[in-house]
């Protein structure tokens, strides 16, 4: 059985606990190993200028120890917790932006999946997801990224939505990690469709043929909704099923990548509840 690597950043918040628990729990008939990454930086310096605090400053130390200290808390946390055996744990402090210890520590250990959590609304005219997981969604580029909304508790996924609006072919490494997860959790997989138009023309038949291929064996459906805008159409679909996880192929230049872009974000209040697992195309 082959070894999973996941990684989970955390700002020693609540809703990162939470997102780590998420992980644990979805994976956990798997072998895995966690990452837990705590990205940390001084005050006082830009992490892109050219002035580096060097450990020995005073500054750099305390918050190095501060990240330290959380992960070992974290670490006595999971010890605790001790449920399933075929899960070990490797804490990372780093001194580093968000994204760039994201992007180092996926490079170097090769990792598969990084689950975060995203800070849910505190009021209407904030962002549904916090600023950094969109960030990372958009910007790292070789593994797939799933945000786990605060309010989400962990129930075992039974059906995953996919939105698709059938213009792009897929391939099967592009969908392997929905696969994966629909297989270990039993999860049906509901590919959806927002539209204006009347028919799919020769190239979506095509795209949806494919899909349908790479589905084969797994409990899936296809689902039609006209006259809908996008947005509307996905949370209402979501909401109506109570469905308990959306994933999209985040293409570079896409109708669908638009939806998680800043502007759009805000218009997905349903999100605040169920995860979204970003997956990406090998286009590029």
């Amino acid at each position: 059985m082959m070894k999973k690597k996941v990684l989970l950043p955390t700002d020693f918040s609540r809703n990162a606990w939470n997102a780590i628990t998420y992980a644990l729990e979805l994976y956990k008939n798997e072998t895995v190993d966690f990452y837990v990454l705590n990205a940390f930086n001084v005050s006082g310096y830009a992490l892109d200028s050219m002035m580096v605090p060097e450990p020995g400053e005073r500054l750099y130390d305390e918050a190095k120890e501060k990240s330290e200290q959380g992960l070992s808390k974290i670490l006595e946390r999971l010890s605790f917790r001790d449920d399933y055996p075929n899960h070990a744990f490797f804490m990372v402090s780093q001194y580093n932006d968000l994204l760039g210890a994201i992007k180092n520590i996926v490079e170097k250990q090769d990792i598969e999946m990084v689950v975060m959590g995203t800070k849910g609304t505190t009021n209407a005219s904030d962002l549904i997801y916090g600023s950094n997981t969109v960030l990372v969604m958009e910007k790292v580029r070789t593994c797939p990224v799933m945000a786990i909304p605060s309010e989400a508790n962990y129930k075992e996924p039974k059906e995953i939505v996919f939105p698709t609006d059938y213009r792009t072919s897929f391939k099967r490494r592009e969908l392997q990690y929905l696969i994966e997860i629909a297989k270990i959790t039993k999860a049906a997989i509901r590919v959806l469709y927002v539209t204006n138009e009347d028919e799919l023309d020769e190239e979506q038949e095509n795209n949806k043929k494919l899909l349908e291929e790479n589905f084969q064996g797994l409990d899936h459906s296809f689902h039609t909704l006209s006259n809908v805008d996008v947005k509307g159409g996905l949370s209402a679909f979501v909401e109506s099923r109570s469905s308990d996880m959306v994933t999209f192929i985040n293409r570079r230049h896409s109708f669908f990548g638009s939806i998680f872009s800043k502007p759009m974000v805000k218009n997905l209040g349903y999100n605040s509840k169920v995860p979204v697992l970003a997956l990406h195309d090998f286009t590029n």
